[in-house]
């Protein structure tokens, strides 16, 4: 004889069916059937676990809710472990008493039935908290740009923003301190430090990370020496062992706001915070810079920059390097990223020393389209001469969203040098500014109607990866350099992670390519995930025109 009667089991099974659909979710309700349903079946406890996905469920990172427990559940009766369409991970377990009634095979089945719509509940309301959580975190865990931005607007809408200090930081040396521990400690160390600035800033502040190991924040003024000393240099303990610690410094910007401050943009903050950092970060053993106005040598460069670039783009002193990327089943040149080289009296200036400038206004603008123009040129002449060319990929800025004719000037461009759209591939780069989707949306779905493809770059990095997938239909999807392992090794936390990113892309059906692939064993494990397209310095780094034209030619590296 079961526990329940048929009647009572089908007026729980009609209730928790109602629950599914209702809005707004009465939790009150919701738990109190609960209840109801463990007192009738002499259950002693229900516990329902999540996990965002199976990785996080192996590091124990999730949530657990109870919301019956008598103190006396100590044998388990059902448990279910069921795997989401969106990889998320829910667990439900009923216990009972050791000593308790035995069920039957009917109890069993009605409880299997009844947990499984109740996980499956649990999991619709949870994910939807996710998704929320997603907008606001990046795939590590860390808070991200959006986080970041969202809190100057609460504060300074309610004029709090004054005295408080900003700051932008670069870990120092970190590539040293991946070498020495492994990529999986220093994960470890970056988590480790970024929650003790946590603790330290508090709910008056925030701290948020850019990408990479690249963060920003805000905090009260009376919290400055003990930020600053954090900052200059700390212990940070990792592994399992409280003895393996590595000494973290970082290269800082501060800005100390004025007070009274109001904000009209972000870059009233970050144009000042990225000055100072970017002076930082070249000392030697990082440090520590508060912006001041009278920064006149950082401030005469960006100005020199500026002023120059006009001329330099009349001069066309911009030159087209082309970085490969090759088939790694077929060794086959497939196509290529046409990157900036500036040749300035004679020497090539590296990217880092202009870019992050005209990224401070609309001078990137010029100098995309600028690419745009010289590629299509390029790709003309080669179909031309008859040779076989392959589809290439040119950077725009995210900065390029506020105009309104990107899409129209960017197919005549095209149209102009008469070459076929898709031959051209527009890569949309990370900026420091807070682009709604819904252009980028329209931007990319316009370019894509016109039959040019369309690649978000540097995915896993800040706050977009997640929304950017979900939310914009690309052709093409690059995994950021970071996420490529170094070494072969399947219970390698970076391997899992690089695992389960490309299994991401492949599951929706985008394109995917692996960029900064620097060694033949991080070849091996991409082929090992089965992925197709890569570029990096094992194969080339970026080429000038003629020397990119020879591969054309030749076509086929050597795998």
């Amino acid at each position: 004889m079961g526990h329940v009667s048929s009647e009572k089991y089908t007026s729980f099974m009609e209730k928790l069916v109602r629950f599914t659909h209702e809005e707004p979710y009465n939790r009150e309700n919701y738990v109190a059937l609960i209840r109801e349903i463990c007192n009738d079946y002499n259950l002693a406890k229900g516990v329902t676990e999540f996990y965002a996905t199976p990785m996080m469920e192996q590091r124990g990172i999730g949530e657990s809710l109870c919301d019956f427990d008598n103190g006396k559940g100590t044998r388990i009766l059902l448990r279910l472990r069921i795997i989401t369409s969106a990889k998320a991970v829910i667990i439900g377990t009923l216990y009972v008493e050791a000593n308790g009634d035995e069920y039957d095979e009917t109890d069993v089945q009605q409880l299997d039935l009844m947990l499984r719509i109740i996980i499956g509940f649990v999991s619709r309301m949870r994910l939807m908290r996710k998704v929320e959580e997603f907008g606001f975190y990046d795939m590590d865990g860390y808070r991200n740009y959006r986080a970041f931005a969202r809190f100057l607007d609460v504060n300074n809408t309610e004029n709090k923003l004054g005295g408080m200090i900003a700051f932008h930081y670069d870990m120092h040396n970190f590539g040293i301190i991946n070498r020495e521990i492994g990529r999986a400690n220093s994960d470890i160390v970056m988590h480790q430090y970024y929650n003790l600035l946590n603790r330290t800033i508090g709910e008056d502040g925030i701290i948020a990370r850019l990408g990479g190991d690249k963060f920003i924040g805000i905090f009260t003024p009376e919290l400055k020496e003990k930020i600053v000393k954090i900052f200059l240099g700390t212990n940070i303990g990792y592994g399992d062992e409280s003895g393996n610690k590595v000494r973290v410094a970082v290269g800082a910007g501060l800005y100390e706001l004025p007070n009274p401050f109001m904000m009209k943009v972000y870059g009233d903050i970050m144009d000042k915070i990225m000055m100072a950092s970017s002076i930082a970060k070249k000392k030697p053993n990082g440090g520590v810079v508060v912006y001041d106005d009278s920064m006149q040598v950082e401030k005469e460069r960006v100005k020199r920059i500026q002023s120059e670039f006009t001329n330099a783009i009349k001069n066309e002193e911009f030159a087209v390097y082309y970085q490969p990327k090759v088939d790694v089943n077929t060794g086959r040149l497939v196509g290529a990223e046409a990157l900036a080289r500036w040749i300035k009296d004679g020497r090539v200036v590296p990217p880092i020393e202009f870019i992050p400038v005209l990224e401070l206004n609309s001078l990137i603008s010029k100098l995309d389209f600028y690419m745009l123009d010289h590629v299509c040129a390029d790709i003309r002449r080669w179909l031309d001469e008859g040779k076989d060319v392959v589809r290439v990929s040119i950077n725009f800025s995210r900065k390029n969203l506020i105009d309104a004719d990107l899409v129209k000037g960017i197919i005549n461009v095209i149209d102009s040098h008469n070459v076929p759209h898709e031959y051209v591939e527009i890569e949309l780069t990370e900026t420091t500014e807070d682009i709604h989707f819904n252009d980028l949306r329209c931007v990319v779905n316009s370019l894509r109607e016109k039959g040019v493809f369309v690649t978000v770059d540097d995915f896993g990095v800040g706050y977009s990866s997640i929304n950017l997938i979900r939310e914009v239909p690309w052709d093409v999807l690059k995994v950021d350099k970071g996420f490529v392992p170094e070494k072969m090794d399947d219970e390698n936390t970076a391997n899992k992670l690089f695992a389960h990113v490309v299994g991401i892309v492949h599951d929706i059906g985008i394109e995917c390519v692996i960029e900064g692939v620097e060694t033949k064993e991080q070849l091996e494990i991409i082929k090992k995930n089965n992925c197709r397209i890569v570029q990096g310095y094992y194969f080339d780094k970026p080429l000038p025109k003629t020397d990119f034209e020879e591969r054309l030619y030749k076509k086929v590296y050597n795998i």
